[in-house]
C-alpha cells in the first residue's frame, strides 16, 4: 500500500499528460497567429500575384499562338491563292505564247509563199523576156537564112530590106500557124 499511496502521492504532482497547459497554449496560439498574420499579409499575396502573372502569360501564350496560327493559316491560305494565281498567268502565258507562234508560223508560211509567187512571177517575166529575146534572135537569124534560101530558090537576090522583112514575116506566121494546129 506504501506503494499505492506513493504513486498516488507522485501522480498529483506530475500534471497529468492528458490535460494541455495553458501558458504553452498561450504561446503556440500567439505563435499560431503571428505566422498566419505573415502569411495572409505577405506570402499569400505573392503567391496570388505570381499565379496571376503566370496566368496571364499563359493565357497571353494561348492568345499570341492563337494569332499566330491564325496569321499563319492567312498566309498558307494566300500563298495557296498566289500559287494559283501564278499557275493560271503561267497557263495563259503559255497559250499566249502558243498562239502568238502559231501566228508567226503563219505569218512566215505566207510571206514564204508570197516570196515564192514573187519569185515564180520573176522568173517566168524573165523566162518570157529571154523567150522574147530568143524570138528576136531566131527572127533575124532565120529572117537571113530564109532570104538566102529563098534567093537560092528563085534565083535571084533578095537583098532589098521591105522585101527580104515580108518574106520572112510571112514565113514566120506559116510556121506559127502549123505550129498552133499541131497543138490544138
Amino acid at each position: 500500500m506504501d506503494q499505492l499511496i506513493l504513486a498516488a502521492d507522485q501522480a498529483h504532482e506530475s500534471p497529468n499528460p492528458l490535460v494541455p497547459n495553458v501558458w504553452e497554449m498561450g504561446v503556440v496560439l500567439v505563435g499560431f497567429l503571428v505566422l498566419l498574420f505573415i502569411v495572409v499579409k505577405f506570402v499569400v499575396p505573392m503567391f496570388e500575384k505570381t499565379y496571376a502573372e503566370r496566368a496571364e502569360a499563359i493565357e497571353g501564350g494561348i492568345a499570341k499562338a492563337e494569332k499566330a496560327q491564325a496569321e499563319a493559316t492567312a498566309a498558307l491560305e494566300e500563298y495557296k491563292q498566289q500559287l494559283t494565281d501564278a499557275r493560271t498567268e503561267a497557263n495563259r502565258i503559255r497559250e499566249e505564247a502558243r498562239a502568238e507562234g502559231a501566228q508567226i508560223l503563219a505569218e512566215l508560211k505566207e510571206k514564204a509563199a508570197a516570196e515564192a509567187a514573187r519569185i515564180t512571177e520573176q522568173a517566168h517575166v524573165q523566162i518570157e523576156a529571154e523567150r522574147q529575146a530568143a524570138v528576136v534572135s531566131l527572127r533575124s537569124e532565120v529572117g537571113s537564112l530564109a532570104t538566102t534560101l529563098a534567093g537560092r530558090i528563085v534565083g535571084e537576090s533578095l537583098d532589098d530590106d521591105a522585101r527580104a522583112s515580108r518574106v520572112v514575116d510571112r514565113f514566120l506566121a506559116d510556121l506559127e500557124n502549123q505550129s498552133a494546129g499541131a497543138a490544138q
